[in-house]
């Protein structure tokens, strides 16, 4: 499982070859430095953990300025581990959007926009009271009851109720890369990803 960091850069659409417009998102994608290798020696697993953009080194802790020197790169703002790489690497390497041809399946993870503390309907999709009839009007988009009363006498865990809502990590599986830009290190993947423009991504292949 081969992969990379990137950032979402927007949305676009472009036309197929039938003339089809198809809606894309453009991810700006690495280069990634290698910053670690785990081995199932050392670390019990097998995994490549890659950094991304660059971070002011004034802002990078003591700790992590030494992790960073250890693969002879700059400081990096975001790390992440990836399993099983396809092609073997080491410390310092740089992975890049390469790594993807067109027509491509990917994953994509990011974080969902956050929409602040929301209501039944917004955040579950209830439906609210439609009619303004039979006397009621002060209940239109209120959640109801969350149960019975003398038995059983609580609320069963998992009543969908209002809260927080958004800025989960969510990931959207198996769109398909329509163009690669390697130079300016563009990706451009079919549909829409979550998140804010300028958040960051990770591809799984």
């Amino acid at each position: 499982m081969s992969g990379i960091i990137g950032k979402k850069v927007g949305m676009t659409s472009i036309f197929d070859a039938e003339g089809k417009n198809i809606p894309c998102t453009v991810i700006e994608a690495g280069p990634c430095v290698v910053t670690q290798v785990k081995t199932e020696e050392k670390d019990g697993y097998v995994s490549v953990q890659l950094g991304y953009d660059e971070a002011k080194e004034k802002n990078t802790t003591q700790p992590l300025k030494g992790h960073f020197a250890k693969a002879n790169t700059t400081p990096k703002r975001k790390l992440v581990e990836f399993e099983q790489f396809e092609e073997s690497l080491s410390l310092g390497d740089t992975v890049t959007v390469n790594i993807f041809n067109e027509g491509d399946y990917v994953d994509v993870v990011g974080t969902s926009k956050g929409k602040g503390f929301q209501g039944v309907v917004k955040r579950h999709g209830f439906g609210g009271v439609g009619g303004q009839t039979h006397g009621q009007h002060n209940r239109l988009r209120a959640p109801g009851s969350l149960g019975a009363a003398s038995y059983p006498a609580r609320v069963f865990k998992g009543m969908r109720m209002a809260g927080r809502t958004g800025g989960d990590r969510v990931k959207i599986q198996n769109l398909q890369v329509l163009k690669v830009y390697a130079e300016q290190n563009l990706v451009v993947v079919s549909g829409s990803i979550p998140g804010a423009k300028g958040s960051y991504v990770i591809l799984d292949k």
